[in-house]
């Protein structure tokens, strides 16, 4: 990495905004200017910015994602993961997917209130609910304002299941609330891990919790009684795809009933964003990286094509599907995530029968 890397950061610079007629960039002329008065043209920092929004909960009508609803306090993730999908939904709020997407943080500070009245609604019969469909809902600043966790007490509440994704080590400050929904098996947590190199982590994932963290964190909610699934996403090639079964072998022991995967896809501003941080990061590799990611892919970055466009095709692809089906045979044979229970659902929260 050369000296003009931006420590903690997963993009390197702000994308265009589709959405946006007009663009600015940093002239050297100012970069020059700062350098000689000794300031920063740039501090870095992470800002935080309330909105309000009229519901909390998203229709997925996406085939091959396997819920029906998705929930995200925030919008933005300071996690800076350089691969995530969900950088392209910046653009909607007038920001960039690069360096905006880590650093304005959107949240949602009546989330609870919003998903309350949806549940106790006339017409809301329970389907499947993912937290963090999008972002994270355990991203740093959760630890302050606690919006993930008001929403795990209405649902358990009104004993409604809910499904988790996340990489951060917060998901145990709420350890109380899920052991007592997964006694009433009303939740399963999937745990996000791409690697069991904590170099590879900082590289790909600069503000997310240690490989060791994680593994705990898969270890410590295994021995609570909840049901974890780990989530290596995406596979990337020549980055971690030669992990798959130490990876698989080592949270099997930790206790995870499941494990999944995604190649990598680089939709929409994404893959510009990809393509400057490869190239920045692994200068030695990143052709080979990009062209295997298109080999993938069809000869692009992306194929949006649903039940491929998270598994793609071709040798490399057939390569890791033969991988993680040994690593189950190997790991996890006879192991499975429990299904969840959804006849408990009580929005009235009582049980006794209605008389009209």
């Amino acid at each position: 990495m050369n000296s003009e890397f931006i420590n903690g950061r997963g993009a390197q610079h702000n994308s265009q905004n589709r959405f946006l007629q007009h663009s600015s960039e940093v002239l050297d002329d100012f970069l020059n200017y700062c350098e000689a008065e000794n300031e920063k043209s740039d501090n870095n920092k992470t800002s935080y910015l309330e909105i309000y929004p009229k519901t909390i909960l998203n229709k997925v009508n996406s085939p091959d994602i396997g819920f029906n609803y998705s929930m995200n306090p925030y919008q933005g993730c300071e996690h800076g993961c350089i691969y995530c999908y969900a950088r392209n939904t910046h653009e909607y709020w007038g920001y960039s997917a690069g360096l905006d997407f880590e650093r304005k943080i959107l949240y949602k500070a009546n989330a609870a209130a919003l998903l309350e009245q949806k549940l106790r609604s006339k017409s809301w019969i329970p389907e499947r609910i993912m937290f963090s469909g999008n972002t994270d809902c355990y991203q740093p600043i959760e630890q302050k304002l606690n919006i993930t966790r008001e929403m795990l007490k209405v649902l358990l509440k009104l004993k409604h299941p809910v499904g988790m994704i996340t990489k951060n080590a917060l998901v145990l400050r709420d350890l109380d609330i899920l052991k007592e929904m997964a006694s009433l098996n009303l939740v399963n947590v999937s745990i996000s891990i791409t690697s069991l190199s904590e170099q590879t982590r900082r590289t790909l994932e600069p503000r997310t919790a240690s490989i060791k963290k994680r593994l705990f964190t898969v270890e410590k909610l295994a021995k609570n009684g909840i049901p974890v699934n780990v989530m290596m996403a995406p596979i990337i090639p020549a980055i971690n795809n030669h992990e798959i079964l130490p990876l698989v072998k080592k949270v099997s022991e930790l206790g995870a009933s499941s494990v999944g995967y995604t190649i990598v896809r680089l939709n929409g501003a994404v893959g510009e964003i990809f393509t400057k941080w490869v190239q920045k990061t692994y200068p030695d590799r990143a052709n080979k990286i990009l062209n295997q990611i298109k080999d993938c892919h069809g000869g692009t970055l992306n194929d949006s094509r649903f039940g491929t466009r998270m598994r793609g095709e071709g040798k490399f692809v057939e390569q890791v599907a033969m991988q993680f089906k040994l690593a189950k045979k190997l790991y996890l044979k006879n192991k499975n995530l429990p299904k969840l229970d959804y006849t408990l659902f009580d929005k009235q929260q009582t049980n006794q029968m209605k008389l009209f």
